[in-house]
């Protein structure tokens, strides 16, 4: 996974994933303005339509999540307490 969010290319993921991860890359980084030419690589490797705009919508809460994360010094929980919230949830009927 580290290899391809650093180049994408040089792993052997399919086509649809590495054109996908460079779309989300320009997103991500370059905060540019996305146009219909940085679509349509992704479109052509056979990715439909909604899988664009989930992959988008999925990056985009993302990003979001870490700015306010790094903005406001959020700090992850040890595990423990990870798994004591898993157990509560699954007590209180969470199906996975």
């Amino acid at each position: 996974m580290a290899a391809a969010l650093v180049d994408p290319d040089a792993t052997d993921l399919p086509d649809k994933v590495k054109v996908t991860l460079r779309l989300l890359t320009k997103v991500t980084r370059d905060h540019g303005s996305l146009t219909a030419d940085d679509v349509r690589p992704v479109l052509a490797a056979g990715v439909s339509k909604q899988g664009v705009i989930d992959a988008l919508m999925v990056c985009y809460a993302f990003n979001i999540i870490t700015r306010m994360a790094d903005a406001f010094e959020w700090d992850v929980p040890a595990k423990a307490s990870f798994d004591a919230s898993a157990k509560m949830l699954l007590t209180r009927g969470y199906k996975m």
